[in-house]
């Protein structure tokens, strides 16, 4: 009788630390690639049909389709870029007029219709005209002790503009790149997870393919709807710099912000300014655009991506506050991957419906 064979345990476990320390030395050579990577992997998984129908309209030709839409890329990054660089260039004068204004004048008395405000009202004149009654610069004493702090945070951002615009080329350049050979790695990609996990991988990707699409989809045109109505209601209302406002407004929408922080202000004031009339309609108007986000954004997210919406919403938030502007699309991607296959694990181990009858 002959005893089984063991397995070779310590091989195995020299193989899996030998493949362990390659992985991870890779990642650490390809940790100042990995963001810019990752959004251009978004980006072009996102936009991906959009290729294909441009190349169709070019008759087939790659190279061409490939060309325009990372033209479209670099345009759609770098215009909302340069109209707020302009614009700020454009009035940095009434900027700078309007910061002197504010610390060497006091603010005026409340208007009438402050202290009418139910509830509310009495206590708020009685605090603007302490405010208006104040020196000016005693308003900013508080803000004295964050001073070098608030200055540091400043230079370091300032420090990083230079890095953050060789990131947007770096992402422009993986998205040309990831075009031409699109299918070449995705091919490779199906590969991989075929091997790790048959049928059920292929479909755990396309699912993950899926999410991107719903993702950007949902975010990007919500964002468009909302900044351009926004806009529209600060132009009519008679707002100053209603375009810059408009591209703030669409950087906030994108990074799930919203209008408000906008619009609010806006808000406040046409009423400072005794429009009244306008300024209801502002509030009216701002209503409407801040909740649209709650209905058109889980519609088009839901359209793309056959799980639940709440897991979507959840992913977006939280990939948001944990990884940064791309954990947008990273957190739902998890998510939506995470609860498949765990829905197939579950169902795996499920008896059939008539296995109890039978």
């Amino acid at each position: 009788m002959t005893t089984p064979q063991l397995p070779d345990y310590p091989r195995i476990i020299v193989i899996v630390l030998l493949i362990s320390l390659m992985v991870g030395a890779s990642l650490w050579i390809l940790e100042p690639f990995l963001p810019a990577l990752i959004w251009s992997t978004m980006i072009v998984v996102a936009t991906w049909p959009v290729l294909l129908r441009v190349q169709r309209l070019v008759r087939g030709r790659r190279a061409i389709a490939v060309t325009v839409m990372t033209f479209l890329i670099l345009v759609l990054m770098a215009v909302p870029l340069v109209l707020a660089s302009a614009q700020l260039v454009q009035h940095s004068d009434v900027i700078l007029a309007g910061v002197n204004y504010v610390t060497t004048h006091n603010l005026p008395p409340p208007p009438a219709w402050v202290g009418r405000i139910p509830l509310a009202g009495p206590m708020l004149a009685e605090r603007w005209t302490e405010f208006a009654a104040a020196d000016p610069l005693s308003l900013l004493r508080p803000l004295a002790p964050y001073a070098g702090a608030i200055a540091a945070w400043i230079a370091a951002r300032a420090g990083g503009l230079g890095a953050f615009g060789i990131h947007l080329v770096l992402i422009v350049v993986l998205c040309a790149v990831l075009y031409q050979y699109g299918e070449l790695g995705a091919e490779g990609v199906m590969r991989f997870a075929r091997r790790v996990d048959g049928n059920r991988g292929t479909e755990t990707i396309m699912l993950a393919a899926h999410a991107i699409r719903a993702v950007a989809m949902g975010i990007v045109v919500t964002a468009i709807v909302q900044s351009v109505l926004g806009g529209i209601g600060l132009a009519v209302a008679g707002i100053p710099y209603a375009t810059l406002l408009t591209v703030l407004m669409f950087v906030l929408c994108v990074a799930q912000i919203g209008v408000l922080p906008v619009l609010v202000p806006a808000i406040i004031w046409l009423f400072w300014r005794e429009h009244t009339a306008w300024g209801i309609f502002l509030v009216v108007w701002s209503t409407v655009v801040g909740l649209m986000d709650n209905v058109l954004r889980p519609l088009l997210i839901r359209r793309g991506a056959n799980v639940p919406l709440l897991l979507i919403m959840a992913g977006v938030i939280g990939g948001l506050l944990a990884f940064g502007g791309v954990g947008l699309f990273v957190g739902p991607v998890v998510l939506a991957v995470a609860y498949t296959l765990i829905k197939a694990w579950v169902e795996q181990g499920t008896p059939p419906a008539n296995a109890d009858k039978a």
